[in-house]
């Protein structure tokens, strides 16, 4: 099973994918985490770190950024079909939803269902990557989100606080409308919504994990086949 954990950045994502393994590993469920852009191990992620950075020398169109996310997990199927085959789940640190989301927020409202759908084709077909059996969005708002961000460590890719996509609270609030069209509509396959703050503050990690393990349908295709 592929279980991609979705959402805007400081959503969650990272904290919530690790927690999600640890409750299935401790029912003993084999579980691993794979975490999208991959940027010290591909081109696309090295890439992506320049441009989320501000480094590269010139603006990077949306459908130019598509590829580059795409190529990113082009270069690491391997990885993931590996880890699909080790284990019964591979829990996704952004997956692809996240490059349709974000590149169809970056343009033109009028191309935005085109460009997704034109992202979706780039990936699935073209680069043959798997479809994930479940996505979940982590509804978190952008305040909570920009305080979760300012926390972080520091990270590999740039010394600034929020990188270009963090720091672009407009882009940020559309990547969320893109996130919650896409979970009521079932587009791209299953979708659930989880709400991870409550009174203003963001939920325990290992309570959302139970939320979202709870979501899994049973039973896996390793039981189908047993």
């Amino acid at each position: 099973m592929l279980l991609a954990i979705e959402g805007g950045d400081g959503a969650g994502k990272a904290t919530a994918a690790a927690a999600v393994a640890v409750a299935l590993n401790a029912a003993g469920r084999s579980a691993t985490v794979l975490s999208f852009p991959r940027y010290a191990d591909t081109a696309g992620g090295w890439a992506l770190g320049e441009m989320l950075g501000g480094r590269l020398p010139r603006e990077v169109s949306p459908r130019a950024a598509a590829v580059l996310y795409a190529l990113d997990r082009l270069e690491s199927r391997d990885v993931l079909l590996a880890a699909a085959a080790n284990h019964e789940v591979v829990v996704l640190d952004r997956y692809i939803a996240s490059n349709l989301v974000y590149q169809a927020a970056r343009g033109p409202l009028a191309d935005a269902e085109e460009l997704m759908r034109w992202t979706w084709a780039l990936e699935t077909d073209a680069f043959a990557l798997p479809p994930p059996d479940l996505s979940v969005y982590l509804a978190t708002p952008v305040d909570v989100a920009r305080r979760q961000i300012a926390m972080k460590q520091q990270r590999s890719y740039t010394d600034a606080a929020f990188d270009v996509n963090e720091a672009d609270a407009a882009l940020q609030a559309r990547v969320r409308d893109n996130y919650a069209a896409l979970g009521a509509t079932g587009w791209a396959g299953r979708w659930v919504t989880v709400q991870t703050v409550a009174q203003g503050a963001m939920r325990a990690p290992g309570e959302i994990a139970a939320e979202i393990v709870e979501a899994l349908i049973w039973p896996f295709p390793a039981d189908a086949g047993a």
